[in-house]
């Protein structure tokens, strides 16, 4: 008997600065069948940089096709970032999903109560650090910021905190296996929760009898 259809997931991924949202959906994804879950790609006005492919790393658009893509309302959030656009495309991510294939996405916490309102269906999954020194740590170690960034870094963490109660998981990263680890058993439990799709399953049983 074929299984029963399944629409894939939208999984966001957020935290603040430091706490290795990256590094986790990195991860998930190298372990992950490209079928089955692949990662949101951007689009953006920002010209390419070396190495950088059209529809793989992002979506390279001119200013007026990004703004054209606003007023049609074809995304599910966009940001100005220092002069430059960028914005998930709403149409690229339903495809995928209307295919069958989960779809991961890395983005700030202010880009993901874009998304929420958006798209309330998706799975809201919040990374932290273990704690604030750790934080630090981490921030330091990168070597790219001056003490006076890193404090600030610091002070934001903890106003963004104050979002985490519209997320539906949290998931502290102090040990990267186990961070993983229960990011994935996420994504495999919230496929295993009841929907509508389950009735079409039971009406098969019902035929069987």
């Amino acid at each position: 008997m074929d299984q029963v259809k399944h629409t894939g997931k939208l999984f966001i991924i957020s935290g603040p600065s430091g706490a290795g949202k990256g590094t986790i959906c990195s991860r998930l994804l190298a372990d992950s069948d490209p079928e089955r879950m692949c990662l949101s790609v951007s689009m953006t006005t920002r010209a390419p940089r070396e190495g950088e492919e059209h529809g793989v790393h992002y979506y390279f658009v001119t200013k007026e096709e990004f703004q054209e893509t606003i007023a049609s309302g074809g995304f599910l959030e966009h940001a100005e970032v220092y002069g430059n656009c960028y914005g998930t495309p709403r149409e690229k991510v339903l495809e995928k999903l209307a295919a069958g294939t989960d779809v991961v996405l890395e983005i700030d916490i202010q880009g993901a109560l874009s998304v929420k309102k958006a798209y309330p269906d998706g799975i809201f999954i919040f990374i932290l650090p273990p704690s604030m020194s750790i934080l630090r740590k981490r921030l330091t170690g990168r070597g790219t910021d001056s003490m006076e960034v890193i404090d600030m870094r610091l002070s934001k963490t903890l106003e963004e905190l104050s979002y985490i109660e519209e997320y539906d998981y949290v998931v502290v990263n102090g040990e990267l296996e186990e961070a993983v680890s229960r990011v994935k058993a996420i994504t495999i439990a919230e496929h295993s929760r009841v929907t509508e799709n389950i009735h079409e399953l039971i009406e098969r049983y019902k035929e069987e009898i």
